[in-house]
């Protein structure tokens, strides 16, 4: 069996056995014990929902360091599953002052939420929604976790006032039911199409997360309160959480150690950063490219490093800096669907063969923003082989009119470029390389560009002659 009938196999079965098992124990009363427990259910409830929430803030966090918009509308969608179901938790029946439809109101509530976050996180970074929610990354965790609390307190404290809201009588539910089988459907169908091209794991647990979201909605509305089988759909909701924190763990981490992890996700230095950001899944596209293509060994973290550099006399803010580092660390991730024999050619490319390596930008760009990566990032994966007198590719942008952090890596690029052995020349010189980039100010690169490299060089060139070659 081929390893993708095997993810097919594995994502099938557990799916579908939950529901197997909550169909059979519906539909045979002997075996569906009537398990009342407010007690357990109070408390499991309450002290799971609540650290889940405390971890879905502190990845949110993380998310805004790491400059990956995802992440941040993982956290966001596990924020109001967990913020809402800990309401449910908590006016448990006949633990709460009063009995109300709360508990179920909360219960739906919670759900319709984190899938519409999770929905959203499925989108491309180019959409136009996606871009502006990119543009107040660092406000959405705040603003939407203190929504969510306030939502939270109306709730609880005017549960009487709101006793005509009643998702759990039909209509109400099978519209809800619809909507989140169809976002969620969507979203396993997306992350599973990324996944199958990048083996990331965290793709892989929003598909599971999002799937076992769907069979807890279904046993929510057909369910009976406090029966075995009613019980599966909280353990779903659960599993859902689990995933996602198992997914982000393995997409981050660097070591065995789980402290690693962590401490790799709230990494500040971006030169530091650059060693710890990549995932294994990264690194290993990053190496798969390396192999093919003998001159990218180490190209790519040094174009990242001499873009920060760059930023840093530019005097570009901190995000910008990270920004660059992700950009530029990925920036020809795109040559991975280049045929050898043109990556390789020791000689002058034909022109058919040129059209070819010249798609790369844009592949690399499409790749990306399926990933999370945001706005300024996919700027340097598509922008980088730009000219600032407009004859580059691929959209001929010119001037200004070229992304600042594109601008800037562009030099670090053909910098890094010059100083490389390639198959058809031996490597120049850093004064060399200098020389030629400064003739091509105002051509093929930005001035400001070119005059931060200038500074660098004459300040502190030993940083570039380090790694140059």
């Amino acid at each position: 069996m081929s390893n993708q009938a095997k993810i097919y196999l594995y994502l099938l079965l557990s799916l579908a056995v939950p529901l197997i098992l909550f169909i059979v124990l519906h539909t045979n009363p002997a075996w569906d014990y009537h398990l009342h427990s407010p007690g357990g259910h109070f408390y499991v409830v309450s002290i799971v929902s609540g650290a889940a929430f405390a971890l879905a803030v502190a990845v949110g966090v993380a998310a805004i360091r790491l400059r990956n918009l995802k992440i941040s509308f993982l956290s966001l969608s596990f924020v109001s599953l967990a913020a809402l179901f800990l309401v449910h938790g908590l006016s448990t029946p006949r633990h709460a002052d009063h009995a109300t439809a709360l508990p179920s109101n909360a219960a739906q509530m919670s759900i319709l939420l984190a899938v519409m976050w999770l929905w959203l996180s499925s989108m491309s970074s180019d959409r136009r929604i996606i871009g502006w929610l990119s543009a107040h990354q660092r406000w959405l965790l705040p603003i939407w976790t203190a929504s969510i609390a306030v939502i939270c307190a109306l709730l609880w404290l005017f549960s009487d006032q709101m006793s005509w809201l009643q998702m759990k009588q039909e209509p109400i539910k099978w519209a809800a039911t619809v909507l989140i089988i169809g976002l969620n459907g969507w979203t396993m169908y997306r992350y599973l199409e990324t996944y199958l091209s990048t083996r990331f794991p965290l793709q892989l647990a929003i598909v599971y997360s999002s799937g076992w979201m769907i069979g807890a909605q279904f046993i929510n509305v057909t369910g009976k309160m406090w029966m075995v089988s009613w019980w599966i759909y909280h353990l779903l909701l659960l599993a859902s959480v689990i995933a996602m924190v198992v997914g982000i763990y393995y997409q981050y981490r660097s070591s065995g150690s789980y402290t690693m992890s962590l401490k790799q996700l709230f990494q500040n230095d971006p030169k530091e950063w650059i060693h710890g950001y990549m995932s294994p899944a990264v690194q290993e596209l990053i190496r798969t490219t390396e192999t093919r293509d003998a001159y990218t060994a180490g190209h790519n973290y040094r174009v990242a490093l001499y873009a920060i550099q760059l930023g840093e006399e530019l005097g570009l803010k901190r995000d910008q800096l990270r920004a660059i580092a992700q950009g530029g660390i990925v920036h020809d991730i795109g040559k991975l669907i280049v045929p050898d024999h043109i990556l390789n050619k020791p000689g002058k490319l034909t022109p058919e063969e040129r059209e070819v390596i010249e798609k790369h930008p844009v592949t690399g760009f499409n790749l990306c923003r399926r990933l999370g990566f945001m706005q300024e990032e996919l700027a340097v994966i598509r922008s980088h082989h730009e000219r600032w007198d407009g004859s580059g590719y691929p959209d001929a942008l010119s001037g200004d009119n070229i992304p600042l952090l594109a601008r800037v890596t562009a030099v670090a690029d053909v910098y890094d470029a010059l100083t490389s052995s390639r198959s058809y020349r031996a490597a120049l010189s850093h004064e060399e390389a200098i020389s030629i980039i400064c003739k091509e100010r105002g051509k093929h690169f930005d001035p400001l560009c070119v005059d931060a490299l200038v500074r660098i060089a004459g300040e502190k060139g030993w940083a570039f002659k380090a790694s140059a070659g």
